[in-house]
């Protein structure tokens, strides 16, 4: 129901259970500098958007500095005023400006930091597109090899979860950190300028909260990677048990899943509150040394007052700018906490975005030539993996235009190995395949895909109508050709049948029909639009006996002049085929014509008896269950 994932679930991923010791594995130092600055490249695609976000940022930040100014220059004003005429209107007056003053500040500030927020929000919603869209094509065009090295769940979580974790560093982190840098290095520069003692004490706490929140963001790179890796394995379980719900409801497996999805949903939990209390613990020492900062600052400042060295609004204005570096110091958590993130989630993302694609078009690949349909394999050798066991070995045969060919074989000799190849879902590790002498690798992959048609055992149908589903290779096709060819799969006269007709949608994955029924519309999507080489895998293998041979007597019409490889267990569909080829192994064992080869008395020989005895016996032989009724659709 799934592919192998390439990160053990929680319960097999390390010898310890704890989900905290897992997440203190080691954290690859080199990964933000790489991965952080790509992220803000995305975002700099957004130009106007991103100057204009990068004013706001500054301007909010230009005005928190101008507070605490004005504050100061009103305190010294006032106290003046009150020294040089106590009962005077200048106070009030001064008063009075001073607050008009302010008040114009802040909300300038205000307009600023809101305006930074929504252009924020903004330009991380379309990074967020751009690497959405990204992501999808890309899984699109990855070959085969490395969906079998990755299950779904992990992928669905990378491209949902992951990329959420991305976004939020655009919108949390990178304009905070430009304000926050601004306010740090010109309100350093004030202050230091007006008092070095009492400036160096505001800004003490500075190393303390960059020390610690390297330490911090350090540990959430762990805690975040684990966490990844657990949803990555929550998705997987989930998206299995919907897929095989009726497995489980069968086998009154429910309990079992639940304490299997409890067991990683525990762990899960178990890393986000490790998470949680290392932020939380970071964010106490920071805020602790804020304050104590503060504390020296009014000590050291009240005591140099009371000697006459310095002013009330001086003291007044350091305060305020402290106070005004509250909020971003308590930020800084915030700022780490998405860094954390975005380099975990970035790194994951752009593995997928960065994967090698081992199937794809040559630089020089051109469009595959419109021909006869001649399918040729020269010495082909194929593996799955480098240095395993050969799935084909030294495969060599030639299809000619219009023949029907019939494979057959065991389970394991390669019969879908070759069907993948011919798709060219996977590239031959030696030798070649040409089709009207064209090695498939030269040409273009939408070009043979167009040309060949795969019609598989296991038949995967969209949530969406009959007519879709049959015309999803050419949506604007002909309602005829769509009835056509859903006449000649023997699927026409049930559909006509259903209340909305073609317009019926089948359901997820087809579960509105029975096997047989998405087989039969399986067989009429590979119809249109007119390939010029089909394959039936197995394609009627769910299908009862009698309606099998009204399909194949209708597909020799239909496929009348088209090269057709047929692969088949039950030997009657091969009946009619050209030539049929036995593969055992990995290579070619046996090549003739059905009457030919039971003369022969080799393997398809045995086969055929094999399987006609087990029709007799009313049982099935050699694995070749004996073909049972079609199952009504509900």
């Amino acid at each position: 129901m799934s592919k192998r994932s390439s990160v053990p679930p929680a319960s097999q991923a390390a010898p310890s259970d704890d989900p905290v010791a897992q997440a203190s594995a080691a954290v690859d130092l080199r990964a933000m500098p790489r991965v952080l600055p790509r992220l803000v490249r995305l975002a700099l695609k957004y130009r106007w958007r991103c100057a204009l976000a990068a004013g706001a940022a500054l301007g909010a930040a230009v005005f928190s500095l101008i507070t605490p100014r004005l504050l100061g220059q009103a305190v010294d004003e006032v106290f003046r005023l009150l020294a040089a005429d106590p009962g005077g209107d200048e106070v009030q007056s001064a008063l009075l400006s001073a607050a008009l003053l302010i008040v114009g500040t802040c909300t300038l500030r205000g307009i600023f930091t809101g305006l930074q927020g929504y252009l924020g929000e903004s330009i991380a919603q379309r990074v967020g597109y751009d690497l959405r869209l990204a992501f999808f094509d890309k899984l699109q065009q990855l070959g085969f090899r490395f969906h079998d090295r990755n299950h779904s769940g992990d992928l669905i979580a990378r491209g949902m979860l992951d990329l959420e974790g991305v976004r939020g560093f655009i919108e949390s982190a990178v304009l905070r950190v430009l304000a926050l840098a601004l306010l740090l290095s010109v309100g350093a520069w004030r202050v230091l300028q007006a008092d070095l003692l009492l400036g160096a004490l505001s800004l003490s706490f500075v190393p303390f909260v960059v020390v610690r929140a390297a330490r911090m963001g350090y540990v959430l790179r762990q805690t975040w990677t684990r966490l990844q890796q657990l949803m990555s394995d929550l998705t997987l379980s989930m998206e299995e048990n919907l897929q095989g719900m009726r497995v489980v409801r069968a086998f009154a497996a429910r309990k079992h899943e639940l304490a299997r999805f409890d067991r990683v949903a525990d762990a899960a939990l178990r890393v986000s509150d490790h998470r949680f209390t290392v932020r939380m613990r970071s964010m106490s020492l920071m805020t602790l040394a804020y304050h104590v900062a503060m504390g020296l600052v009014l000590g050291v400042g009240g005591w140099r007052i009371a000697g006459g060295t310095l002013t009330v609004g001086m003291l007044t204005e350091l305060l305020v700018f402290m106070a005004v570096l509250q909020q971003p110091v308590r930020q800084v958590g915030m700022i780490v906490n998405a860094s954390a993130r975005a380099t975990s989630a970035g790194g994951r993302l752009f593995e997928v975005l960065d994967a090698r694609d081992d199937v794809a078009d040559a630089p020089e690949a051109r469009d595959l030539q419109p021909g006869a349909g001649v399918l040729r394999f020269e010495r082909v050798d194929f593996a799955y993996r480098p240095g395993g066991r050969k799935a084909l070995s030294d495969v060599s045969f030639e299809v000619r235009a219009g023949e029907r060919l019939g494979i057959v074989g065991p389970p394991g000799s390669g019969k879908s190995t070759l069907v993948n190849l011919v798709a060219r879902f996977y590239d031959p590790d030696a030798g070649r395949i040409t089709l009207d002498g064209q090695d498939l690798r030269t040409v273009t992959l939408a070009s043979l895909r167009r040309a060949v048609r795969l019609v598989q055992q296991e038949s995967f149908l969209f949530d969406a109508s009959v007519r879709d589903n049959v015309a999803y290779a050419e949506p604007g096709v002909a309602d005829d050709a769509v009835h056509a060819a859903a006449g000649v799969a023997q699927i026409h006269a049930h559909v006509a049948g259903l209340p909305e007709g073609y317009a019926t949608r089948v359901g997820e994955r087809g579960v509105s029909l029975s096997g047989g029924q998405r087989q039969r519309l399986s067989i009429a999507r590979g119809l249109i639009p007119r390939p010029a080489l089909i394959v039936l895998d197995d394609a009627t293998a769910a299908i009862d006996a009698s309606t099998e041979r009204q399909v194949h007597e209708a597909l020799r019409g239909a496929l009348r002049g088209i090269t057709t490889l047929i692969v088949a267990h039950r030997l009657g569909a091969l009946r009619d085929a050209d030539r049929i080829i036995v593969l055992d192994a990995g290579r070619i064992v046996e090549e003739g014509s059905h009457a030919a080869l039971l003369a022969r008395g080799g393997r398809y020989a045995a086969l055929w008896r094999l399987q006609c005895e087990g029709e007799r016996d009313g049982g099935g032989a050699a694995g070749h269950a004996r073909p049972q009724p079609e199952e009504v659709a509900p």
